[in-house]
């Protein structure tokens, strides 16, 4: 037995009523959501949206990095998606440790020098939210027709409050 067994025979139960099988990749609801990776977050329920509605991008903070406008750009040109939503949370570690404490901490779990890695902390998450709206819309391969939007969603409440 591996350390996956668990997940193996959920992913059984899971196939064995697997209803998306022949899906053509489109963001049927034209959404593409950029958000955290806290588990805490369902990107589709929380706006009422069902697998092969949007395109999701998760990543430490909900931040609009290299690799996500890479996606938004792939997303609105080949995928379907004409609105974008970017989502931090509330109680978010990238938004309430410094950079210091992430690599202390780590450094002690791992027991290795974790002093060089880089972990992206946000001082300000609804400043940082209102440049990396801006960035998507100043992004020359985002078409200026795609509606754009930043939230932050509360992990307490589930609820959206939007801020650009």
């Amino acid at each position: 037995m591996t350390d996956f067994e668990d997940l193996l025979a959920a992913n059984r139960d899971f196939a064995a009523h697997f209803d998306l099988s022949g899906f053509d990749g489109v963001a049927h609801a034209g959404v593409a959501i950029v958000t955290c990776m806290d588990s805490r977050i369902d990107p589709l329920g929380m706006v009422g949206l069902q697998p092969g509605d949007a395109k999701i991008f998760r990543n430490p903070g909900g931040r609009v990095t290299p690799q996500a406008l890479e996606a938004l750009v792939l997303g609105t040109h080949l995928l379907g998606v004409s609105r974008i939503l970017v989502v931090p949370h509330t109680r978010c570690a990238m938004a309430s440790h410094t950079e210091d404490e992430l690599r202390r901490r780590v450094s002690e779990s791992s027991g290795q020098d974790a002093s060089w890695q880089s972990f992206g902390v946000i001082t300000d998450q609804l400043a940082a939210l209102t440049d990396d709206i801006a960035k998507i819309r100043a992004h020359p391969l985002i078409p200026t027709t795609t509606d754009v939007a930043g939230f932050v969603y509360d992990v307490d409440t589930g609820l959206l409050e939007q801020h650009v």
